[in-house]
């Protein structure tokens, strides 16, 4: 009677282990996939379009969908020497619910010197899994905000 209570006890903590793993490979890292200088190639021409809040753009803040919704590109202008650079995509609010993400970065040290120019830097971001293309998707990137439209 004790070795098939122990066996039971081990199916169900390999259950539980595997479990584990199926959940964290559905769900994608909230770290950055890619980095690099410049603007992303959307692979949908309307990608880039529908912002909400104007001076969002203007400031240098825009987000692209790419590989079909599965991945967002966050595009963040400033000096080229010392980019601003997004580290982690958070859901604020899922789909159905506000489909809203926000992105902390990390910019250069008070004491950096850096060029003056405004030039853009991409950081690429697996999408997550609570948030979906079908809708429209708020990026807030601290003040700022950015909407990308349905894809």
């Amino acid at each position: 009677m004790h070795s098939s209570l122990t066996l039971r006890r081990a199916g169900l903590a390999a259950v539980a282990v595997a479990s584990v793993f199926l959940l964290s490979a559905c769900n994608p890292s909230p770290r950055p996939i890619e980095n690099f200088s410049g603007e992303p190639v959307s692979d949908h021409e309307g990608d880039a379009e529908g912002h909400t809040d104007e001076s969002a753009a203007d400031e240098g803040l825009s987000a692209t969908w790419l590989q079909q919704g599965g991945q967002i590109a966050i595009t963040i202008s400033g000096s080229s020497t010392c980019p601003v650079v997004g580290t982690r995509i958070n859901v604020v609010d899922r789909a159905g619910e506000g489909n809203r993400v926000s992105v902390d970065v990390e910019g250069p040290a008070d004491d950096e010197v850096c060029t003056m120019d405004f030039v853009p830097h991409t950081t690429v971001f697996w999408s997550p899994v609570f948030v979906t293309d079908t809708e429209p998707l708020v990026v807030e990137v601290g003040e700022q905000s950015y909407t990308l439209a349905i894809k």
